[in-house]
């Protein structure tokens, strides 16, 4: 099932793309007349993706939940949590260091914004895009929930991860009295998959018209027009997968050359949806089968998706020094490095879902005397970079599950990639003596 989902997810994405650009070609005419027709025609398409990433949605709170819960009360002890927390933590500053620092060396390296020399905006002109300003007070205070189900009715993943790490120790620290509870949450999570796997199944279809829908209303031209700074940001990603692996490989050994292969349909799935949030319980349950204990997978991946957007920090330094670059704007090496610190960490707690680092780099800009309207010049191509770096993020919460579960224990055995549904049997056996067929 899972690799014929992985094909027709592709599917998907093939169909979609010339779908978009036949509907471009046969009504685009360069008034506005036909661009309103166009998204209005995306608007649509629209539709069926905003369905299934509400079915995800649906499905990430009791999923997160029930699996970090789970995992923190098959630790055993709150020293066993404690080393694996820390562990966590310190992997992913060293990645978002890495990934924010390689995004600063490239953007600055290939100069995709030099020789724009784009007019400088009005003061006052605004790019549409909310401020994501850091405040301190805000960020801590919003670390804690002031209610369990208001957290989990918005999908906030940070406060469910704290809840859940009281509810896990709670249940550690009383022992037996709460093994009816943990049998209880280990069936939550086998229903939740069981809900997983019906829900993707409907994965190709929202590929197809994110992608239709899309390429539709932007057309192919898009492309061309920023297609030095896709290339460059893309060229950075590959870059930052092979640090990524070639790290988890000094620390993991040879077996960490078969993730990628593991992880390949929740890869897929982010980069077609530009939503790293939509592969998450695929990412779960490929880190299972790939021998990540579930009990450190369900406890490292959730704080992942709110400090380890790998692909999403490396992003935020070249969108904001590509800005600088097209108006012609110079930074000192001093500046670039404050703001490298500074999105280190505005950045946590972003959420993997489309778009997200746009807040964050908006309010990055102000800081700077960047013209904030400069986001204008990204939102045209932004779908097409937030699929490579939600693929990212993908890839960097899955090594991190990895590094950090093998230094804490062994590898489980390593199960098949694919799961094939069982056989039918090539024969009816014959009946038990003495009973009729019908």
């Amino acid at each position: 099932m899972a690799k014929r989902l992985t094909y027709f997810i592709l599917i998907g994405l093939v169909a979609g793309i010339l779908l978009g650009w036949a509907l471009n070609a046969s009504i685009s005419d360069g008034t506005e007349a036909s661009q309103g027709r166009l998204t209005e025609i995306a608007g649509y398409f629209s539709i069926v993706t905003t369905l299934f990433l509400r079915l995800i949605k649906m499905i990430i709170a009791p999923l997160v939940f029930s699996t970090l819960v789970v995992g923190i009360a098959h630790m055993g002890d709150t020293a066993a949590l404690g080393r694996v927390g820390l562990r966590a933590l310190l992997w992913f500053i060293g990645a978002s260091l890495v990934s924010l620092t390689l995004g600063l060396i490239l953007v600055n390296t290939l100069q995709p914004g030099a020789g724009l020399n784009f007019p400088l905006p009005p003061v006052d002109a605004a790019s549409g895009v909310e401020k994501g300003g850091f405040d301190l007070k805000t960020f801590v205070t919003h670390l804690v929930p002031a209610s369990m189900v208001e957290a989990m009715a918005t999908n906030e993943i940070l406060q469910i991860v704290v809840f859940s790490l009281f509810v896990g120790v709670a249940m550690t620290a009383i022992g037996e009295k709460a093994a009816p509870l943990v049998r209880a949450f280990e069936s939550l999570v086998a229903v939740m998959l069981q809900i997983t796997d019906y829900v993707m199944r409907f994965a190709p279809i929202a590929v197809f018209a994110a992608v239709a829908g899309t390429v539709a209303e932007r057309g192919p031209t898009i492309l061309g027009t920023f297609g030095y700074f896709i290339g460059s940001f893309y060229i950075g990603l590959v870059i930052l997968w092979a640090l990524l692996i070639l790290a988890a490989f000094v620390i993991v050994g040879k077996r960490v050359k078969l993730l990628l292969r593991y992880i390949r349909e929740p890869i897929i799935l982010a980069f077609s949806t530009a939503s790293s949030e939509a592969a998450y319980p695929r990412t779960l349950e490929a880190l299972d089968r790939f021998g990540v204990p579930p009990r450190i997978a369900s406890f490292v991946l959730p704080l992942g998706y709110s400090f380890n957007l790998d692909g999403s920090m490396m992003y935020m330094t070249f969108a904001v020094i590509f800005i600088a670059q097209a108006y012609g704007i110079d930074l000192t090496l001093g500046q670039e490095i404050t703001m490298l610190l500074v999105l280190m960490i505005t950045s946590k707690g972003v959420a993997g879902v489309p778009r997200a680092s746009l807040v964050v780099i908006a309010g990055t800009l102000a800081l700077f005397d960047i013209p904030e309207a400069g986001l204008l010049l990204l939102l045209g191509v932004d779908h097409f970079l937030d699929m490579g770096r939600s693929a990212t993020n993908v890839v960097g919460n899955a090594v991190a599950s990895v590094v950090v579960a093998r230094s804490e224990v062994p590898l489980d055995p390593i199960e098949p990639a694919e799961i094939e549904p069982p056989k039918a049997p090539s024969h009816v056996p014959p009946p038990p003596p003495g009973t009729d067929r019908f």
